[in-house]
């Protein structure tokens, strides 16, 4: 399945693009305000449970297997949109993605979602299509190490949830220190399928082995490069990663305690497609809870400003009485 151009400072460190709180807000009756985060969330309505077996390199999903994937496409001329990088559904109005997959491409309008496809040139009755109302990009992010490579897109208007459009919980602050070798973590995506190979019209998976960042940071590694915001995920021995195309999507990890998937991590960059002892660099979701909690709130504000406006009368007129 990953990269695209070289990062100006770091050589063949490629990212991984395509080449081509809830809601404070107090409803009012009949307006419908979406929650920050759904109550409902990581579940896969069409399989009864995750598949035990080890992947290498990756296959085609089963339809609706990853109902939180999105397609992130850029209009081109002639009226046609391209893939150009993976996002994660996290709740009816919002999908995340990595940061640099918008570099030169800030404009909300000239971009599209799709969601509930499986192969991006076979759109069927399940699949849905959202032009963009506004795109956040971390003000931290860096071009030159990738960090904090992460990005907010907002729906023009939210998505119905179906078998095959769902999203994905978010981490608990410490869910990271509980995740070992018998949890089944995976990446999906539509990018290349082999470091110069072609990309994928069908939605690819594969499962994954977190890597300790003590391992990533071998000399013969990624020299240090990689920080406690930072997931290594992949096979030390090569063969499982993303690729060009994969970027903003989801390293996601079943719990079969809770029977939920979480986001652990949004596929960010990496040196190569599936070397040994490169693999592939994540975004670690828990270190953005914050953030993200912030930019769904200012969202909610936005596309319900009476509601906002009604609480924080509620509230004086609470305070009043009290």
């Amino acid at each position: 399945m990953r990269r695209g151009r070289p990062a100006p400072a770091l050589g063949l460190l490629l990212p991984l693009l395509a080449s081509s709180l809830p809601g404070v807000a107090t409803p009012l009756p009949g307006v419908a305000t979406p929650r920050a985060f759904p109550e409902e969330c990581g579940q896969r309505p069409l399989l009864d449970n995750v598949s035990g077996s080890r992947i290498v390199g990756g296959h085609d999903a089963r339809i609706g297997a990853w109902p939180w994937s999105v397609s992130l496409q850029i209009h081109r001329a002639g009226g046609q949109f391209a893939h150009v990088c993976g996002g994660v559904l996290i709740n009816a109005n919002s999908i995340l993605t990595a940061g640099h997959c918008v570099i030169g491409r800030k404009d909300p309008y000239s971009w599209r979602a799709v969601l509930g496809v499986h192969n991006l040139w076979q759109h069927g009755e399940h699949t849905a299509k959202r032009n963009i109302r506004s795109i956040t990009v971390h003000p931290e992010f860096q071009t030159e190490t990738f960090e904090n490579d992460i990005a907010l897109f907002e729906l023009d208007s939210a998505v119905r949830y179906s078998d095959y459009i769902q999203p994905i919980c978010l981490p608990p602050p410490h869910l990271y220190r509980y995740i070992d070798n018998e949890t089944e973590c995976f990446i999906s995506g539509w990018g290349r399928t082999a470091e110069k190979g072609q990309t994928s019209s069908v939605l690819k998976e594969a499962q994954v082995d977190i890597i300790p960042s003590s391992v990533c940071n071998d000399s013969d590694a990624y020299g240090g490069l990689i920080n406690n915001n930072m997931i290594c995920a992949g096979s030390h021995s090569g063969g499982t990663d993303t690729c060009q195309g994969d970027s903003g999507g989801p390293l996601a990890c079943y719990h079969s305690s809770t029977s939920t998937s979480y986001l652990i991590g949004i596929a960010s960059f990496g040196t190569g497609c599936g070397r040994p002892k490169l693999p592939g660099i994540y975004v670690r979701l828990s270190q953005y809870r914050g953030w993200i909690k912030s930019q769904l709130l200012l969202s909610n504000e936005a596309v319900n400003p009476v509601s906002v406006g009604l609480t924080v009368f509620l509230t004086v007129i609470r305070t009043v009485l009290a």
